[in-house]
């Protein structure tokens, strides 16, 4: 546990000293007050110009509620935060000059709350959360690492990216997570098939473009609650012992990373 404060902490010095980060203001329960209060209906998707296109990257999670733990025993929300922080800066450097990436603290359920606040109010035109995957407890395995007994899950790997009907613009988050599929396709990757099977119990999802690896997840506070068009995207599996260390890689993160690039690209010509 020593390892893994030590860990958190240079992720949270980390984070303070970024020039990215999109200082949210106020607490949870305000932020959820906001959300909860009726507000003007949704306005028509705007016209996309690239510099001025609003987008908002959500790093999952936070420090004290970091997510999943890898094969390894890293915390999710390390993983998160370096690609999340890659493909601001990719995105900045294709023109999009108003990407922000969105860090929040606290507990795990406010801090939902106060990052849809913030993208509310800064009046995002685009919202991407990125995580890492897991798999559910049942279908754990314990292994030894580093003289610590881990647990890991070799069954599944890939990628996912999620969409919610509730979202007001749902038409244009599916839009875009099936152009980030194509370019992630694209890069030879494939996308985690689990989610449609029976094994999966409560997070099992609705596959909406078998293609690509598109799936429907109503639920999410960060998808069905943002004003503007939302997806998340789960980047790879680091309970799989050997896609843990691809996404370790630079190399498996600037493919990633490119492919949403390329993906905004696409989705705000056809804007």
């Amino acid at each position: 546990m020593g390892q893994l404060r030590s860990i958190i902490a240079g992720l949270v010095a980390s984070i303070l000293l970024s020039s990215f980060v999109l200082v949210e203001a106020g607490d949870a329960a305000a932020a959820a007050r906001e959300i909860a209060r009726p507000g003007p209906k949704p306005s028509p998707p705007a016209k996309c110009e690239a510099p001025k296109f609003r987008i908002v990257v959500d790093v999952g999670h936070t420090p004290d509620s970091y997510g999943a733990l890898s094969a390894r025993n890293d915390p999710e929300f390390g993983f998160n935060f370096r690609l999340a922080r890659l493909i601001a800066a990719k995105l900045k450097s294709e023109g999009f000059a108003a990407t922000r990436l969105l860090v929040t603290d606290g507990k795990a359920r406010p801090s939902l709350f106060k990052r849809v606040g913030a993208a509310n109010e800064g009046r995002a035109d685009l919202f991407l959360s990125v995580h890492h995957d897991s798999v559910p407890d049942k279908l754990l395995e314990t292994w030894e690492f580093d003289g610590a007994n881990s647990y890991f899950s070799d069954r599944f790997s890939g990628h996912s990216l999620f969409v919610s009907r509730q979202n007001p613009h749902f038409a244009a988050s599916l839009m875009l997570a099936r152009m980030i599929g194509r370019q992630l396709k694209e890069q030879g990757l494939h996308y985690a098939s689990q989610y449609t099977l029976p094994v999966m119990g409560r997070y099992r999802r609705q596959l909406l473009d078998k293609d690509v690896g598109v799936y429907r997840y109503d639920g999410l506070v960060v998808l069905s609650r943002t004003r503007s068009a939302a997806v998340l995207l789960e980047a790879g599996s680091i309970i799989n012992r050997d896609e843990e260390m691809e996404m370790n890689s630079p190399e498996r993160q600037e493919a990633v990373a490119g492919a949403v690039a390329g993906a905004l690209r696409e989705f705000c010509e056809k804007r």
